[in-house]
Protein backbone atom coordinates (compact mmCIF):
# COMPACT_ATOMS: atom_id res chain seq x y z
CA UNK A 1 0.00 0.00 0.00
CA UNK A 2 1.41 3.39 -1.02
CA UNK A 3 1.27 5.95 1.79
CA UNK A 4 -0.05 9.40 0.89
CA UNK A 5 0.19 12.94 2.21
CA UNK A 6 -1.37 16.26 1.25
CA UNK A 7 1.82 17.97 0.03
CA UNK A 8 2.16 18.35 -3.75
CA UNK A 9 5.96 18.48 -3.68
CA UNK A 10 8.50 20.12 -1.38
CA UNK A 11 12.12 21.17 -1.76
CA UNK A 12 12.71 19.49 1.61
CA UNK A 13 12.29 16.14 -0.15
CA UNK A 14 15.67 16.74 -1.80
CA UNK A 15 18.90 17.04 0.26
CA UNK A 16 20.69 20.38 0.17
CA UNK A 17 23.74 18.84 -1.51
CA UNK A 18 21.66 17.83 -4.55
CA UNK A 19 19.63 21.02 -4.99
CA UNK A 20 19.97 23.04 -8.17
CA UNK A 21 19.20 26.47 -6.68
CA UNK A 22 16.97 27.37 -9.60
CA UNK A 23 15.03 30.66 -9.68
CA UNK A 24 12.02 30.65 -7.36
CA UNK A 25 9.61 31.10 -10.27
CA UNK A 26 10.79 27.84 -11.88
CA UNK A 27 10.26 25.92 -8.65
CA UNK A 28 6.83 27.55 -8.39
CA UNK A 29 6.07 26.56 -11.98
CA UNK A 30 6.92 22.91 -11.39
CA UNK A 31 4.82 22.71 -8.25
CA UNK A 32 1.84 24.39 -9.84
CA UNK A 33 1.92 22.19 -12.94
CA UNK A 34 1.70 19.19 -10.61
CA UNK A 35 -1.04 20.86 -8.57
CA UNK A 36 -3.13 21.73 -11.64
CA UNK A 37 -2.77 18.19 -12.99
CA UNK A 38 -3.64 16.74 -9.57
CA UNK A 39 -0.30 15.01 -8.97
CA UNK A 40 1.77 14.66 -5.79
CA UNK A 41 5.31 13.53 -5.04
CA UNK A 42 5.93 11.25 -2.06
CA UNK A 43 9.18 9.96 -0.60
CA UNK A 44 12.60 11.59 -0.31
CA UNK A 45 15.75 11.64 -2.40
CA UNK A 46 18.52 10.03 -0.31
CA UNK A 47 21.49 12.12 0.74
CA UNK A 48 24.11 10.43 -1.43
CA UNK A 49 26.82 11.91 -3.66
CA UNK A 50 26.00 9.91 -6.79
CA UNK A 51 22.71 8.28 -7.74
CA UNK A 52 21.37 6.52 -10.81
CA UNK A 53 17.66 7.37 -10.86
CA UNK A 54 15.35 5.21 -12.95
CA UNK A 55 11.73 6.05 -13.71
CA UNK A 56 8.93 3.75 -14.86
CA UNK A 57 6.41 2.95 -16.26
CA UNK A 58 7.10 4.98 -19.41
CA UNK A 59 4.02 4.62 -21.61
CA UNK A 60 3.05 8.16 -22.64
CA UNK A 61 4.41 11.61 -23.51
CA UNK A 62 2.70 12.79 -20.32
CA UNK A 63 5.44 11.01 -18.38
CA UNK A 64 7.90 13.66 -19.56
CA UNK A 65 5.61 16.50 -18.44
CA UNK A 66 5.19 14.97 -14.97
CA UNK A 67 8.92 14.23 -14.70
CA UNK A 68 9.97 17.77 -15.63
CA UNK A 69 7.45 19.32 -13.24
CA UNK A 70 8.75 17.04 -10.48
CA UNK A 71 12.37 17.95 -11.28
CA UNK A 72 11.56 21.65 -11.01
CA UNK A 73 9.33 21.28 -7.95
CA UNK A 74 11.98 19.36 -6.03
CA UNK A 75 14.64 21.80 -7.24
CA UNK A 76 16.89 18.79 -7.77
CA UNK A 77 20.11 19.05 -9.72
CA UNK A 78 19.76 16.14 -12.10
CA UNK A 79 21.00 15.17 -15.52
CA UNK A 80 18.67 12.98 -17.52
CA UNK A 81 19.05 11.01 -20.70
CA UNK A 82 16.62 11.17 -23.61
CA UNK A 83 16.50 10.26 -27.28
CA UNK A 84 18.55 12.76 -29.29
CA UNK A 85 15.66 13.45 -31.67
CA UNK A 86 13.77 15.55 -29.09
CA UNK A 87 16.69 17.99 -28.84
CA UNK A 88 15.61 20.07 -31.81
CA UNK A 89 15.46 23.73 -32.77
CA UNK A 90 14.80 26.09 -29.85
CA UNK A 91 14.15 23.23 -27.43
CA UNK A 92 17.75 21.97 -27.48
CA UNK A 93 19.19 24.79 -25.37
CA UNK A 94 16.28 24.68 -22.91
CA UNK A 95 16.39 20.91 -22.47
CA UNK A 96 20.15 20.88 -21.97
CA UNK A 97 19.83 23.73 -19.45
CA UNK A 98 17.35 21.57 -17.55
CA UNK A 99 19.91 18.76 -17.43
CA UNK A 100 19.08 16.87 -20.61
CA UNK A 101 21.70 14.68 -22.28
CA UNK A 102 20.88 13.68 -25.88
CA UNK A 103 21.61 10.02 -26.59
CA UNK A 104 21.81 7.99 -29.79
CA UNK A 105 20.70 4.42 -29.17
CA UNK A 106 22.85 3.24 -32.07
CA UNK A 107 25.94 4.04 -29.97
CA UNK A 108 25.25 2.43 -26.56
CA UNK A 109 28.91 1.84 -25.64
CA UNK A 110 29.78 5.46 -26.36
CA UNK A 111 26.87 6.62 -24.21
CA UNK A 112 28.06 4.56 -21.25
CA UNK A 113 31.63 5.80 -21.69
CA UNK A 114 30.72 9.49 -21.95
CA UNK A 115 28.20 9.51 -19.11
CA UNK A 116 30.50 7.51 -16.84
CA UNK A 117 33.23 10.10 -17.46
CA UNK A 118 30.79 12.92 -16.71
CA UNK A 119 29.68 11.41 -13.40
CA UNK A 120 33.25 10.68 -12.36
CA UNK A 121 34.13 14.32 -12.98
CA UNK A 122 31.22 15.76 -10.98
CA UNK A 123 31.46 15.95 -7.21
CA UNK A 124 27.81 14.98 -6.80
CA UNK A 125 25.31 14.02 -9.46
CA UNK A 126 21.96 12.37 -10.08
CA UNK A 127 21.51 10.71 -13.47
CA UNK A 128 17.94 9.96 -14.52
CA UNK A 129 16.80 7.61 -17.27
CA UNK A 130 14.01 5.26 -18.30
CA UNK A 131 15.12 1.60 -18.30
CA UNK A 132 12.44 0.67 -20.84
CA UNK A 133 14.03 3.00 -23.38
CA UNK A 134 10.72 3.57 -25.19
CA UNK A 135 7.01 4.22 -24.61
CA UNK A 136 6.17 0.95 -26.35
CA UNK A 137 5.81 -2.35 -24.54
CA UNK A 138 9.13 -4.19 -24.37
CA UNK A 139 10.00 -7.65 -23.08
CA UNK A 140 13.52 -6.75 -22.01
CA UNK A 141 14.61 -3.52 -20.35
CA UNK A 142 17.84 -1.77 -21.26
CA UNK A 143 20.78 -2.66 -18.99
CA UNK A 144 22.75 0.57 -19.45
CA UNK A 145 21.69 1.89 -16.04
CA UNK A 146 23.11 -1.24 -14.40
CA UNK A 147 26.40 -0.69 -16.22
CA UNK A 148 26.47 2.93 -15.03
CA UNK A 149 25.85 1.85 -11.45
CA UNK A 150 28.56 -0.81 -11.64
CA UNK A 151 31.15 1.48 -13.25
CA UNK A 152 30.51 4.24 -10.72
CA UNK A 153 29.83 2.01 -7.73
CA UNK A 154 26.66 3.93 -6.92
CA UNK A 155 23.13 2.80 -6.02
CA UNK A 156 19.97 2.95 -8.10
CA UNK A 157 16.99 4.99 -6.89
CA UNK A 158 13.70 3.58 -8.16
CA UNK A 159 11.00 6.17 -8.90
CA UNK A 160 7.54 5.13 -10.01
CA UNK A 161 4.68 6.93 -11.76
CA UNK A 162 1.27 5.71 -10.63
CA UNK A 163 -1.36 7.27 -12.89
CA UNK A 164 -4.51 5.92 -11.16
CA UNK A 165 -3.56 7.75 -7.95
CA UNK A 166 -1.52 10.50 -9.68
CA UNK A 167 1.52 9.83 -7.55
CA UNK A 168 5.22 10.19 -8.22
CA UNK A 169 6.78 7.75 -5.77
CA UNK A 170 10.42 8.26 -4.81
CA UNK A 171 10.92 4.69 -3.78
CA UNK A 172 13.56 2.21 -2.76
CA UNK A 173 17.31 2.16 -3.24
CA UNK A 174 18.64 -0.86 -5.15
CA UNK A 175 22.23 -2.05 -4.98
CA UNK A 176 23.21 -4.02 -8.11
CA UNK A 177 24.73 -7.45 -7.55
CA UNK A 178 26.56 -7.68 -10.88
CA UNK A 179 24.09 -10.28 -12.15
CA UNK A 180 22.08 -8.24 -14.67
CA UNK A 181 19.45 -10.90 -15.24
CA UNK A 182 18.78 -11.29 -11.53
CA UNK A 183 18.84 -7.54 -10.92
CA UNK A 184 16.43 -6.76 -13.77
CA UNK A 185 13.98 -9.35 -12.46
CA UNK A 186 14.07 -7.81 -8.98
CA UNK A 187 13.64 -4.27 -10.30
CA UNK A 188 10.83 -5.17 -12.70
CA UNK A 189 9.06 -7.03 -9.90
CA UNK A 190 9.23 -3.88 -7.76
CA UNK A 191 7.65 -1.82 -10.53
CA UNK A 192 4.64 -4.12 -10.86
CA UNK A 193 2.89 -2.03 -8.19
CA UNK A 194 2.73 0.98 -10.55
CA UNK A 195 0.41 1.61 -13.49
CA UNK A 196 1.25 3.91 -16.40
CA UNK A 197 -1.17 6.05 -18.38
CA UNK A 198 -1.40 3.20 -20.91
CA UNK A 199 -1.14 0.05 -18.75
CA UNK A 200 -1.21 -2.30 -21.73
CA UNK A 201 2.14 -0.89 -22.84
CA UNK A 202 3.97 -1.80 -19.64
Amino acid sequence: MIKKNNIVVSESQCPQSLRANRPAWLIWLGRNVLRILGWRVIGEVPNLKKIILIGAPHTSNWDFVIAMATLLGLNIKMNWMAKHTIFKFGFKTLLEWLGGIPTNRLQPDLIVKNVTRLMQREGSMVLGLTPEGTRKKVKTWKTGFLRFAKNLECPILMVGLNFPEKLVVIGEIFHPTGNNEKDLLAIQTYYQQFKGKKPDQF
